[in-house]
């Protein structure tokens, strides 16, 4: 499949429950890989995009969030890891590959990340409120988790009839 082809893909397409695979080997493909995710991310109109997402089994994410301080959080993680966290912090979230749905997740506050960019260098950063929660969204992508899975069992079972018909509706529908 060619990089123009991934597409964003939608609850209940077995690529987004699978665990991503690490990756190793830092070439020109990773970069265009990371270039068609961020123009993915931006058709959508969204602030972060997993490679499951577009149906790319492997530990890539990438990021433009709105920081408090009226910058912007933009680049690229590769292998994604939390080292540490701090607190909570409840909220709204949405989802690209789940339409429709925005519900309140509780997520840790602040957090330390490890990764590496996509010419294999580590980073290390802190973040907290909204970069902290992307991050937090995305990395849980890398492991097959969707932010659905995160809600209250209560909300949750309310959900689930929606959920199911989302399902379907991908099912039913031509790659």
């Amino acid at each position: 499949m060619s990089l123009e082809e991934l597409h964003l893909r939608f609850y209940g397409d077995p690529v987004l429950r699978s665990r991503a695979e690490e990756i190793t080997e830092f070439t020109p493909d990773l970069k265009e890989l990371a270039e068609r995710m961020f123009q993915v991310m931006y058709e959508e109109e969204g602030v972060g995009l997993a490679g499951p997402q577009i149906g790319v089994g492997r530990r890539i994410a990438v990021f433009d969030v709105p920081l408090e301080d009226g910058g912007n959080f933009t680049g690229t993680l590769i292998n994604p890891r939390i080292l540490e966290f701090k607190g909570n912090q409840k909220g709204t979230e949405g989802c690209l590959s789940v339409p429709g749905f925005r519900e309140d997740v509780t997520r840790h506050d602040w957090l330390r990340v490890e990764a590496v960019d996509l010419d294999g260098e580590p980073v290390s950063f802190e973040c907290t409120e909204l970069l902290s929660r992307a991050v937090q969204h995305e990395i849980d992508h890398l492991n097959g988790v969707l932010f659905v899975d995160r809600v209250s069992p209560v909300r949750r079972s309310l959900l689930a009839k929606k959920l199911k018909k989302l399902a379907a509706e991908q099912a039913e529908s031509p790659e």
